[in-house]
């Protein structure tokens, strides 16, 4: 295994995770903003209010991108399973 082998996927690995990451913590930052926004100017400042909205957020943002998720998964792993017979050399 080469060191440019390893430096690859670790890149690789960086990319996949913030790829997978994005759209989750994109929905989860618009629907904070959004709240935020609201208890400003409504003056409600209140916990729940900021975080119960996040947690459907992103559960309704999982339930959108799954499917393209476990498929950039899934074509990774087959990826990573292809080059560990370049690796034992």
């Amino acid at each position: 295994m080469t060191p440019e082998l390893v430096v690859q996927l670790a890149r690789r690995s960086f990319e996949a995770t913030l790829l997978l990451a994005a759209p989750l913590l994109l929905f989860s930052l618009v629907v904070g903003l959004l709240i935020s926004v609201f208890q400003a100017v409504t003056s409600i400042n209140e916990a729940t209010l900021a975080f119960a909205p996040k947690i459907l957020a992103v559960m309704i943002a999982m339930i959108i991108f799954f499917p393209w998720m476990m498929s950039y998964m899934s074509d990774f792993t087959r990826e990573i399973y292809s080059l560990i017979a370049t690796m034992r050399r």
